[in-house]
């Protein structure tokens, strides 16, 4: 099991492209995955790695047991998950998770406790950032993502569906008016978001019977953090498109009031996402699991 695990440390190595992300994902120090490795080479008598100021690159025998070490580590980690689940084996380790900031805060960080009393041997390390990070290069085993998923590198699954509303405080739309159709956003203050895929000025209306109308609007403000357009909507500064979950309580308590409710922008998902493998760690699988049991098929902010 030792050079299993050594060459299972191997493989991270290679994948987040330095010994000390490796190490720091496997909650080692890198003097001891260091150690790891040259205890790898020794055992097998070659070099695996070159290693240069900047990045390691694998030899060609490093690579050979790249491409056939990965299914024999992933077939015999996949094989232990479901030996222990079929134990009744409590699931152990660090689960390294990275989310959006504001549906962490508001939806998941509520729900952590609950999770980490049904599994006491797990520890979870949340980092929560409204930016993309590199899953791989950074160490984590999951992310929480929101929208549709545009990276082929990594394979999600949906934990509850993301509509999303055009929203206004009353006092706005008192000074201004209510829009009446998608056309008359052109006169209005719109507050936009600016996020990994540039200004989203450009907002896509559906009518419910196959119609779409597609609007560029303009405000005075933009911000690449949704709390910042939901204060400034709050305080009758304009319109702003957001998910539904994060203005519900507002709408419930009048705070905010739906636009042009016979419009709406695409459905998106919230999805736990995952590098591509073939195995998923325990730990992974069973937060996965919790939070589609917790959302299920109709959260709480869809009524």
């Amino acid at each position: 099991m030792d050079r299993i695990g050594d060459i299972a440390l191997f493989l991270r190595v290679l994948d987040t492209g330095s010994i000390s992300a490796a190490a720091r994902s496997l909650d080692l120090s890198p003097a001891l995955a260091s150690q790891r490795l040259k205890r790898l080479e020794d055992a097998l008598g070659v070099r695996l790695l070159h290693r240069t100021t900047r990045r390691l690159h694998p030899t060609p025998e490093g690579l050979r047991l790249a491409g056939e070490g990965r299914t024999l580590v992933e077939a015999l980690d996949g094989l232990a998950g479901s030996l222990r689940e079929s134990g009744g084996q409590a699931v152990g380790g660090t689960l390294r998770v990275t989310m959006s900031a504001s549906f962490g805060r508001q939806h998941i960080s509520p729900r952590l406790p609950r999770f980490l009393a049904a599994h006491p041997g797990l520890q979870l390390s949340v980092h929560m950032s409204d930016q993309q990070v590199d899953l791989v290069r950074e160490g984590f085993d999951l992310a929480i993502r929101i929208g549709d998923l545009d990276d082929s590198q990594l394979v999600g699954r949906q934990i509850a569906a993301n509509p999303r509303v055009l929203v206004a405080s009353p006092d706005y739309l008192a000074r201004r008016g209510i829009p009446a159709a998608p056309d008359d956003l052109a006169a209005h203050d719109c507050l936009v978001l600016v996020g990994s895929r540039g200004r989203q000025d450009r907002w896509q209306l559906l009518d419910g019977a196959g119609g779409e109308t597609t609007i560029t609007v303009t405000g005075p403000l933009e911000s690449n953090l949704g709390e910042v357009l939901r204060d400034a909507a709050l305080e009758g500064a304009g319109i702003a498109m957001h998910a539904l979950w994060h203005v519900a309580g507002d709408l419930r308590a009048g705070r905010l009031v739906r636009v042009l409710p016979g419009h709406a922008p695409p459905e998106t998902g919230i999805h736990a996402v995952m590098p591509d493998r073939i195995f998923v760690p325990p730990r992974t699988r069973v937060f996965v699991s919790f939070l589609q049991t917790e959302f299920g098929s109709t959260p709480h902010w869809h009524t």
